[in-house]
């Protein structure tokens, strides 16, 4: 059902047609395919500019996104995660029926001064490390990069990393994964390297997740991941029994 646009309102057309589409969206209308801006154009009896302006919107909030030689889509795939709770993205994609897997881009015992400071350890002390772009179905979603205390680290130093959780194995050598900690989350530029990583164009945004991970009161893990802006975005529940919760929600 297509509502009609109110003339007489100050809000914009745009945000009217927006408003309508989202609920469109939220139905399910659109799964198989998303009208091109003239069909729109037609059907909410608007001009170009107008449904282009919606669109664009719904652009930018990660509701849809251009794909060149398809025009605008819709992103199907949102995975919904709330903060304040330890949380596996592995987890978190397969949970929603998307296959998460792996590249692995280095493993091994490295020396890193800002993670052993965070684990508690001298800064030249030797820790394990291992780094991953991980893939959401085919396209990319983040690069995860952690850090582990050596003698931790070697006991799944031979496991293979391309389709698996990180505190699965930990659990299954009987490390136990963490149990308290903290997580920053900050907008960042991603490096040359980071955007050839992930499919993003120069400019794109993208958000650097830093975790400590205890357990007890001994650090296990130090991690930093740089995943996809137009993959992710961030809500606040408040009200009720979620007053002040966070959550995020990674869009396909």
């Amino acid at each position: 059902m297509i509502a009609p646009l109110d003339r007489s309102s100050p809000l914009p057309l745009w945000a009217q047609l927006e408003a309508d589409l989202r609920q469109r969206l939220g139905d399910g209308e659109f799964d198989d395919r998303f009208p091109t801006d003239a069909e729109l154009t037609s059907q909410y009896d608007v001009s170009r500019h107008t449904v282009r302006e919606a669109v664009r919107h719904l652009n930018q909030n990660g509701l849809l996104r251009r794909e060149r030689g398809r025009g605008t889509v819709v992103n199907k795939s949102e995975f919904e995660q709330r903060l304040g709770a330890l949380y596996s993205l592995f987890d978190s994609v397969e949970s929603q029926g998307v296959e998460q897997r792996s590249e692995i881009l280095a493993v091994g015992e490295t020396t890193e001064p800002v993670a052993a400071a965070n684990l508690g350890l001298e800064l030249d002390e030797r820790i394990w490390h291992l780094e991953r772009l991980r893939f959401a179905g085919e396209e990319p979603l983040a690069v995860d990069r952690v850090w582990l205390p050596l003698d931790v680290g070697s006991q799944i130093a031979e496991q293979d990393f391309t389709h698996t959780a990180l505190y699965v194995e930990l659990e299954g050598v009987g490390g136990g994964r963490p149990d308290r900690g903290w997580e920053r989350i900050t907008p960042v530029v991603p490096t040359a390297i980071e955007r050839r990583q992930l499919g993003l164009a120069k400019g794109d945004a993208a958000f650097s997740l830093e975790r400590l991970g205890s357990l007890g009161d001994q650090p296990l893990e130090w991690r930093v991941t740089v995943i996809r802006g137009d993959r992710f975005r961030f809500v606040v529940d408040w009200g009720g029994d979620n007053d002040g919760e966070v959550r995020f929600t990674p869009a396909d």
